[in-house]
């Protein structure tokens, strides 16, 4: 029997090996851009077609590179930042992977053209398939000229895994917006299809956030800026008001490169704790600067997963760090006793400190925290941080724990007989629902987005297009370069609901008109409310880009909790709901109504 193991050829190791670093065109684009900043770049011009499936180029004025190093660079385990073990604990530059270069040669058609400032002239190098298919001198201004083109020309199974353009942009777009936000003093400009997509001009941080997420955010960040002798933190949070109802807008970075952290982020949730609803995200720009011998970065493929020597410490650091910016910023709560004389009568304000008390205080942990120098060494490690991935599954555990003593019975039919003429709201967010075996309780804004939700699957599956008004004043539309793609790809679906929404133009948009029955001056804001929306269900695999929209906007144009309705508006409501294919719940799942029988009630008061 012959031997079973065999040595694989280099052209397909060396494309096993570059699926672990270059999975998609945005895996190039990160590499790419880490290395033009390593160079010393202070401008990078990014330019991609097809969102980066058949060009990603990154354009630099580095340091350029010899004709040696040019071919050098392109071979396995090479690197200039790497001369001993010792070394991958003491980098401080973005990149240092040696198999970056090689593994998009192996995966894609590569032209270098790259010179040094003391060179007469450059170095042009073309590769394919790992192979050098021509090297030879060129006129090239300092810097390099990185070219790939035809990513996974010769893995096609690898290629038909891609996913749409505007998919792959996003995705792009994610990986230059982390490393343009962590150099603000470099110019940074990306070319998407021959159109600028950004155009980052040097600037401080707050300019560069500005430029990258939005103008709405110029008059809402707050600075921390916090230095002690194990590590210092600086950056910008967004005041409360600015929280949105999903993920997106926030960003740690540690020695300037971007990192995930669930456990820092529930740090930083928990300075902003009663300050924004428990459903909300601040933003943030967070950048945390320390020993890189007390943090390892090799945890994790892409370096944005990291271990700290000491998180507790780190995570203290981050939550007090926060709390002291937004009180700096009279954000956080605090007690104005001008507003209420009472307050001043208590015994608390009163009562002469004395000096047993003075003693007490002064020899607290909590004292001593915020009175001894570099107090982040100094933060007691309380419970709370032992119990900090409570904070990701409380929803989960308050869905699993919410018993009520009614329950949803087969017994009592969807579409019941009730007395229409009975119905009563409570508390303006319920409707009771008198029977002949009981009663039922149905949440009104869960009622209205079955309602509606099913009204756009009909319109939909009849090839119809619902009513729409035209504006008299027709409003304009200003998104992120991300959210910019996101529309594009929506607004077929938008029309087909009643939006009538048109591309202005530099990520703007004109609203021409809205469905009917929207309130006049409200479309603008339904509609950046139910892009919010649907970027929150965006992650749900199991709906189509067509589903997720309907849901967004059913959730965005439903009755809230809180609106008075009457008696025909309920009327009305109900009829709709039971006669919906599945009234008992929303579209996101949740209970439409509850059912209690007499029975059920009698036997809850011991009868």
């Amino acid at each position: 029997m012959s031997d079973l193991i065999q040595l694989l050829p280099d052209n397909i190791a060396n494309q096993i090996a570059a699926g672990e670093v270059i999975q998609r065109p945005s895996s190039a684009v990160k590499e790419l851009l880490e290395n033009a900043v390593d160079a010393g770049a202070d401008e990078v011009r990014l330019i991609i077609q097809e969102a980066g499936k058949s060009l990603v180029q990154v354009i630099d004025n580095g340091s350029g590179m010899s004709e040696i190093d040019a071919r050098m660079a392109f071979e396995r385990h090479a690197t200039s930042k790497i001369r001993n073990i010792d070394d991958l604990f003491r980098i401080r530059t973005m990149g240092f992977r040696g198999e970056a270069l090689a593994s998009i040669a192996a995966v894609a058609q590569v032209e270098l053209k790259t010179k040094r400032q003391e060179d007469e002239a450059g170095t042009y190098i073309e590769i394919e398939n790992s192979v050098v298919k021509r090297q030879e001198p060129v006129a090239h201004p300092t810097g390099s000229s990185i070219a790939m083109k035809n990513l996974f020309f010769n893995v096609p199974a690898r290629r038909n895994f891609l996913k749409s353009n505007s998919a792959e942009l996003r995705h792009i777009i994610e990986e230059f917006t982390r490393v343009a936000m962590a150099f603000p003093q470099v110019f940074f400009s990306l070319t998407s299809n021959g159109q600028e997509v950004f155009h980052l001009e040097k600037g401080n941080m707050r300019q560069r956030i500005v430029q990258i997420l939005g103008s709405h955010y110029a008059s809402k960040l707050v600075p921390v800026n916090e230095k002690t002798d194990y590590l210092n933190i600086s950056g910008f949070i967004g005041k409360p008001d600015a929280a949105k109802k999903t993920r997106g807008d926030q960003y740690f970075f540690v020695n300037s490169r971007f990192i995930k952290s669930s456990y820092l982020h529930h740090a930083l949730m928990q300075a902003f704790d009663q300050l924004i609803p428990a459903d909300s995200f601040p933003m943030y720009a967070l950048f945390i600067d320390l020993d890189p011998g007390v943090l390892d970065i090799n945890v994790h493929p892409t370096k944005q997963e990291i271990k700290f020597e000491d998180d507790k410490i780190v995570y203290a650091f981050v939550k007090s760090a926060v709390r002291h910016a937004l009180a700096q910023f009279s954000i956080a709560p605090a007690l104005d006793f001008e507003l209420d004389p009472s307050i001043e009568r208590l015994e608390a304000v009163t009562r002469p400190q004395s000096d047993a008390n003075k003693e007490a205080v002064a020899s607290s942990a909590l004292f001593n925290a915020f009175s001894q120098k570099n107090q982040a060494h100094f933060i007691e490690r309380s419970s709370e941080l032992r119990h900090w991935k409570d904070f990701f599954e409380a929803d989960s555990k308050q869905e699993n724990s919410q018993h009520t003593p009614a329950k949803l019975h087969e017994t009592m039919t969807a579409t019941p007989d009730y007395d229409e003429k009975a119905l009563l709201q409570l508390d303006n967010t319920y409707i009771i629902v008198p029977m002949a075996t009981g009663f039922r309780l149905v949440h009104q804004q869960n009622a209205h987005e079955r309602v509606l939700y099913d009204t756009f699957e009909k319109a939909a599956s009849a090839n119809k297009t619902l009513p729409a008004q035209r504006s008299m004043f027709p409003a304009t539309l200003e998104f992120s370069p991300g959210d910019a793609i996101i529309m594009n790809e929506l607004l077929d679906e938008l029309a087909g609901l009643g939006f009538l929404v048109e591309p202005f133009g530099n990520n703007s948009f004109v609203l021409q008109g809205s469905p009917s029955g929207i309130q006049e001056g409200e479309e603008k804001m339904l509609l950046e409310k139910m892009l919010e929306q649907y970027k929150h269900f965006s992650h749900d695999v199991k709906l189509t880009l067509r589903e997720k929209l309907w849901r967004s906007l059913a959730s965005q144009q439903s009755v809230r909790p809180g609106t008075s309705l009457t008696l025909p508006e309920m009327q009305d409501l109900l009829g709709k709901l039971f006669a919906a294919g599945m009234p008992a719940h929303s579209p996101s799942g949740r209970p439409v109504f509850l059912n209690f029988t007499y029975k059920e009630l009698a036997g809850m008061f011991g009868r």
